[in-house]
């Protein structure tokens, strides 16, 4: 499957990146809703939350502690911060590749969009 986040980590389109390992891959996001605004995206193409196998469960755990890294990183961690999965079209998934909005640095409201 091809998309821009698979271009992204392969490195064919330039991105802001802030962490890589050899599963995951995260990036500040180009239209950012919040002061911190990053995408957390497993490098195996996922389309979708719905398309998570048991066999890439670790993929969640992983991504987990990578927000959990991050938001200590960005000074977030103290204060709250928002993560955020959108799935399908209504649910706002914009590109269909799995990712983790973590959002923080100013006060999050209720409801969402």
């Amino acid at each position: 499957m091809e998309c821009i986040f698979c271009r992204i980590i392969r490195k064919e389109i330039p991105s802001n990146i802030v962490y890589e390992d050899d599963n995951i891959i995260a990036f500040k996001d180009i239209n950012p809703q919040a002061p911190v605004h990053l995408l957390v995206v497993p490098k195996k193409h996922i389309p979708n939350l719905l398309e998570v196998e048991e066999k890439d469960s670790f993929l969640i755990l992983e991504i987990t502690r990578v927000i959990k890294e991050l938001a200590k990183t960005y000074n977030i961690d103290d204060k709250g911060f928002r993560v955020v999965i959108n799935t399908g079209d209504e649910g706002g998934q914009t590109v269909h590749h799995l990712h983790f909005h973590l959002l923080g640095g100013r006060f999050m409201t209720w409801p969402p969009g």
